[in-house]
């Protein structure tokens, strides 16, 4: 059955994985490691030199809801940063998007944030950096999961670089089900000048669903929404363009599903066929205390998607509790108890004041 169940994380190249965590866990909430892998990511070939490379991984959530991020660091090999700044347009994960139910409140408790803005569609959100240079637009709705907790909620979607919006939308609307256009727009945009390149023209398709997630985490990650943005006023450049994944950057956005040979023959059959594919047939890959099937497959621009099949992860790993979903119906949801047993695994940390603004060009 195939099954779509939402963006289970944002992956995110680093030089120091403890130091990224520490710091997405004081500032933005993600301070519950679902695992924390040593490993050798022997099947990203196509990705990596064609070498199999050492890596550290940990799957950071923030339990107010929303999805996580997969904080990703090479071991024995210096991880490149881009040629230059990324300017909006370029080709690629240029930002994550976080949910604020309190903006202002938010923006007040991330000292140095700038300033508020409303996009094309009337949602106000404004932009961070982390130390490393990687924008955060943070958008005022809802979270996801609990109502208490940090300023902010976990990911709830991407803005994405891409050459030619018609080209893309068979892949982000028609394979991945984003088939909701909440806006497109062309021209000049006041909210993105905080950007580099922000005060270019651009067309920009902020895209949603119109089927609800399913699936055993579906009330953890909620909903989310992909903006695509395309430059007019010039050619874009790959981000990654000459380095490998997993060097500095936004490296993957990462689907939650199930059903994973049908994703596999409805990918191909739209062109777009998987890269890589951890397990054909179904078995399992292991990350340590979690394991599933992942596979990967390229937006029409080289931007990698990542879908998992989770089989199991831990609930309560201190006490030596995981749960294999492989025995559960894969549209049903965890229970709303169960998915909060995952906070006790929650890392606390002293609570920073300071976040560093987005820089404009």
């Amino acid at each position: 059955m195939k099954v779509f169940g939402g963006i289970q994380q944002l992956g995110i190249g680093v030089a120091d994985a403890p130091a990224a965590f520490e710091w997405y866990a004081r500032h933005l909430g993600f301070d519950v490691p679902l695992f924390d892998d040593e490993g050798t990511a022997a099947l990203m070939l196509p990705y990596t030199g064609g070498e199999a490379r050492d890596r550290r991984a940990i799957l950071a959530l923030n339990l107010r809801g929303g999805s996580g991020l997969e904080i990703w660091q090479y071991r024995g090999r210096e991880p490149l940063p881009p040629a230059g700044p990324p300017l909006l347009g370029d080709l690629g994960i240029l930002a994550a998007r976080l949910r604020a139910p309190d903006l202002e409140g938010a923006r007040s408790a991330l000292t140095g944030a700038g300033s508020i803005a409303s996009d094309p569609g009337g949602a106000r959100h404004f932009e961070i950096r982390d130390p490393w240079g990687n924008a955060l637009e943070i958008v005022e709705g809802a979270a996801a999961f609990s109502a208490k907790g940090t300023a902010t909620a976990g990911v709830s979607g991407a803005l994405v670089g891409v050459s030619d919006i018609g080209a893309s939308l068979p892949f982000w609307s028609g394979v991945l089900g984003y088939d909701l256009a909440v806006y497109d727009r062309s021209g000049t945009f006041d909210d993105l000048r905080a950007f580099p390149g922000g005060e270019e023209r651009y067309r920009r398709v902020l895209l949603a669903r119109s089927a609800p997630p399913k699936g055993p985490f579906s009330p953890l990650v909620g909903t989310s929404e992909i903006e695509l943005v395309q430059a007019l006023d010039r050619r874009p450049r790959r981000l990654f363009e000459g380095r490998f994944w997993g060097d500095l950057g936004f490296i993957h956005l990462c689907f939650d599903v199930g059903g994973m040979d049908e994703w596999r023959r409805d990918c191909a059959a739209a062109g777009r066929p998987f890269t890589v594919d951890s397990a054909a047939g179904g078995a399992s890959f292991d990350m340590g205390k979690a394991a599933g099937r992942f596979a990967y497959v390229e937006d029409p621009d080289g931007t990698l998607v990542e879908l998992v099949e989770t089989h199991r992860i831990p609930i309560a790993a201190k006490f030596g509790l995981s749960i294999d979903l492989r025995r559960r119906d894969p549209e049903k949801p965890l229970p709303r108890a169960m998915i909060r047993l995952l906070g006790l695994a929650r890392r606390r940390f002293p609570r920073a004041d300071e976040v560093e603004p987005v820089r404009s060009s």
